[in-house]
């Protein structure tokens, strides 16, 4: 079976069990601020276990993308080494909410993998916690394993827990042993290649206190997890996961930009180390993640830059590692369609990165080697902490990057005494940052050196209650014609979660001093004042003052977007989560996950679901300073991109909306006035855009609409008018060419019954048109009979004529003839004995009757 196979059977069989197939959560956790990766297939339920959360079904299957590089789930040092740990896997998942139990799960997970997939079942093991004789029980009745190859084990590999506190519950993990001779049983949990564990099933049936007892709940769940990696290789029969097809092609990249073959140790080591990474790299940027020096961004560098070393081996010393991306979405984009989105971005970041760490790559490595050198000599196995601390601070290479690199030379880094010197450099940074600050007020980050008067300590924020404060500068700096002011206390907020910052004014010694931005730096919230020539002084008392308009449309489009987001998730689903937000004075900006283009009538709902929240005039609840955990259990929603400590600010509207959230709002949702969205697009695989106005916004939308519509208006009717001109002119012309035509059509006309006569189609495009040419006709005759035709607006218009001379001696009348030939061709006309005009229907007609148009004429 391919890869492709495997997944889709897994779905597959479990969708004909009664399970909601559930798209992967995002790598990079929105809602989550305790991980840094999503590490479990069950991380998207956690608030379900917690029972803070809940969904529309009981049953949940998926294939969930992973990343463990850190914490109590680091596989980092194996990635590569061995040939079934990763830093990025798949793992292939099937939940219950309160509905079946161990024993369907434990049948299912038999059924599954020696009934539909045909493991030998002599090979397999299941492990049970050693008082877990439910469990136990269950895999002698419900399947045909043989019974000595139930196994029972202690809490270290068969007790899972969520944390200190909280759910958890005994598991039973399954394990197949790949020995030639099937003699792996003392291997089962010894972490050994030949017996692999390929699935947990996690029983959550208990959840531990303060004090350690566990309790019953009074709901149990299924969590289970299977490698899917680690199946492939299984069922596809290979020793490796990177023989299986999940892997081949960006093996072949790697052999294709490198010269090299997948032969040898070191290049096999090399090119699984990459195409591991490649992997890890690109589904963690796709999904917001960025190589930075803190969190997870410090993670996703150290993952490129142990890359970069190792492409190293493989004699690669220009970028390479963006040069695998195209593979990687070409194998897996059509599962996780984000990938192929983002790819230009994915390969962007990184090619940048390999850029900045390739220029002090091998000054690194050529200083690594002289402390390897120097270290031998000295007959010692250990690279001092002050070494390994040179190595990361001057050429950037993680302390794991060295560790690796010692280790593949027999030695050693002494990790506490570099963890001493880091320590030791943080408190330089901040005792040196205590009047040093890095602004970024203007778009671009700038360091400056700010006074400090004794004792200042940080900003308080006094912005929730009042827009006005008194306040004392305890920090400053004028030069150029501006001033940075730093007050003990101040109610201009400062951009953050999306909302933009406060302006206004300082009014300092009768003067009234622009306040046109503010930032936040290590607790101390700055103002910049662009334009002053008052002499400012630390300790000086000053009212500061935020422009109340602006703050007011600001916090209706704030509350409008917590409004919005529960309208998403009741119009759309559950699914729904932010992915970031601008809420300024004119308009908001909404992004979200979603994965459809919305219809209009999905627009119109959203939109009217929010108006009515706003007409029920729902007063806002705002609960500050909440332990973390206590809001979490409120069931409060989290907002892309904010950062949350023990602490944090919960906001209520009613029922309809709870949002973990930092900025200001309206006291009551009628303030809001009236929302309407004026967009919605598509940034990215799987994430949409909504833009939208409230308040005074919408009357300047109406506005503009109007002011759109009445210059349309006007430019459509001088559209209009130039038409006629041109039609006109067009019409002018069409005659001039018509009436230079008459000169040739009488030169060459027969004589009829000793007359001159004329019988002709012309093309002009109106009556009118065919008229005046007849008049023509009939001044250039000077004697004789002439009839023209054209068709006009699909029918036939005629005009006949016949000079004075004709009439007055042969009594010939024009009204007569054309009366004639239009009846002939379904119609009639009449007119003067001079010029006569008719109208007819026949066109199939019109050539033959004017080919015979003299028998029209009189006879003497």
């Amino acid at each position: 079976m391919t890869s492709r196979e495997i997944r889709q059977s897994f779905l597959d069989f479990f969708r004909e069990r009664g399970h909601r197939i559930v798209p992967s959560a995002p790598v990079v956790p929105l809602d989550d601020p305790t991980l840094l990766f999503t590490n479990a297939g069950m991380n998207q339920f956690k608030d379900v276990f917690l029972n803070t959360g809940s969904r529309d079904y009981t049953r949940a299957a998926d294939t969930q993308k992973c990343i463990r590089v850190s914490g109590k789930h680091n596989d980092l040092e194996e990635v590569g080494r061995d040939t079934y740990h990763h830093t990025f896997f798949e793992m292939l998942g099937n939940w219950s909410f309160g509905d079946y139990y161990k024993k369907e799960a434990i049948a299912w997970a038999w059924e599954l993998l020696t009934g539909v997939w045909g493991l030998p079942k002599d090979r397999l093991y299941a492990t049970v916690y050693t008082t877990d004789d439910e469990a136990f029980e269950y895999w002698k009745t419900e399947t045909d394993i043989d019974h000595s190859h139930i196994l029972r084990f202690d809490e270290k590999t068969n007790f899972w827990e969520m944390g200190d506190v909280g759910p958890c519950g005994p598991c039973s993990e399954i394990h197949i042993d790949m020995t030639p001779d099937k003699s792996g049983a003392g291997l089962v949990n010894a972490d050994r290649p030949e017996v692999m564990e390929i699935w947990n099933l996690v029983f959550i049936q208990y959840s531990r206190d303060e004090s350690g007892e566990l309790h019953a709940l009074p709901k149990r769940h299924i969590d289970t997890g299977m490698g899917f990696e680690r199946i492939c290789a299984v069922l596809q029969g290979k020793t490796s996961n990177y023989d299986t097809d999940i892997f081949r092609p960006l093996i072949r990249r790697i052999e294709e930009l490198s010269g090299r073959a997948y032969e040898g140790a070191e290049n096999e080591i090399a090119m699984r180390v990459i195409a591991d990474h490649a992997r890890m790299l690109t589904f963690a940027i796709t999904d917001g993640a960025v190589p930075s020096n803190e969190g997870r961004g410090y993670v996703l560098r150290r993952i490129l830059r142990r890359a970069s070393r190792f492409g190293r081996n493989l004699g690669m010393r220009e970028p390479f590692l963006f040069k695998i991306v195209e593979a990687v979405v070409a194998r897996m984009g059509d599962v996780f369609p984000e990938i192929a989105g983002k790819r230009e971005t994915v390969e962007n970041i990184i090619r940048a990165e390999e850029e900045s760490f390739n220029a002090t790559l091998d000054r690194g490595l050529e200083i690594f080697e002289h402390v390897v050198a120097r270290v031998k000599q000295d007959g010692s196995n250990r690279i001092s902490g002050a070494e390994a601390f040179k190595l990361y601070d001057t050429y950037g290479f993680p302390l794991d990057l060295t560790t690796l690199m010692a280790r593949e030379r027999g030695l050693e880094v002494d990790e506490s005494e570099f963890e001493k010197h880091m320590s030791a450099q943080k408190t330089r940074s901040r005792n040196a940052s205590k009047s040093k600050f890095t602004l970024s007020i203007t778009g671009k980050d700038r360091d400056i050196e700010l006074e400090l008067a004794p004792g200042a300590s940080a900003t308080a924020f006094t912005g929730y209650d009042a827009l006005e404060a008194e306040a004392k500068i305890i920090g400053l700096r004028q030069e150029d014609g501006k001033a940075y002011v730093v007050v003990d206390q101040t109610p201009f907020y400062v951009e953050s979660g999306g909302q933009v910052s406060d302006t206004g004014v300082i009014e300092a010694e009768g003067h009234t001093l622009p306040v046109s931005g503010v930032a936040r730096t290590q607790g101390t919230i700055i103002h910049l004042v662009p334009e002053t020539d008052v002499d400012l002084h630390l300790s000086e008392v000053v009212r500061l003052q935020v422009d109340a308009e602006r703050r007011k449309a600001i916090m209706r489009n704030h509350s409008a977007t917590h409004l919005l987001h529960s309208a998403l998730r009741a119009v759309l689903g559950s699914h729904v989560q932010q992915a970031g937000s601008l809420v300024e004075a004119r308009r908001l900006r909404f992004d979200f996950s979603h994965y459809d283009k919305l219809t209009d009538a999905q627009i119109r709902d959203i939109e009217a679901l929010v108006n009515e929240k706003i007409r029920e005039a729902i007063p806002r609840t705002h609960l500050r300073d909440l332990p973390f955990e206590e809001a979490r259990k409120m069931g409060a929603l989290m907002f892309f991109g904010d950062k949350y400590g023990d602490r944090v600010n919960v906001v209520q509207f009613g029922d309809f909306s709870l949002e973990f959230c930092g900025g200001t709002h309206v006291a009551n949702t009628a303030e809001i006035g009236l929302f309407k969205i004026v967009s919605e697009s598509s940034i990215a695989s799987g994430t949409r855009r909504i833009e939208a106005v409230t308040g005074t916004g919408v009357e300047e939308y109406i506005r503009t609409l109007h002011d759109d519509l009445v210059e349309a208006r006007t430019e459509s009717e001088a559209l209009q008018a130039r038409i006629h001109e041109l039609e006109k002119e067009l019409a002018r012309l069409s005659l001039e060419k018509e009436k230079e035509r008459l000169s040739r059509i009488i030169t060459g006309a027969p004589t009829v019954r000793g007359v001159r006569f004329v019988a002709a189609k012309v093309r002009v495009n109106s009556h009118d048109a065919l008229k005046a040419l007849g008049d023509v006709l009939r001044e250039k005759l000077r004697t004789g009979v002439g009839i023209l035709a054209s068709e006009i607006d699909g029918k036939i218009g005629l005009v006949c004529v016949v000079t004075d001379d004709l009439i007055e001696s042969k009594k010939w009348n024009a009204g007569n003839i054309v009366g004639a030939i239009a009846k002939d061709l379904g119609g009639g006309g009449g007119g003067r004995p001079h010029l006569a005009t008719a109208g007819a229907k026949d066109l199939s007609r019109l050539d033959e009757v004017l080919e015979h148009a003299r028998e029209y004429l009189p006879r003497d």
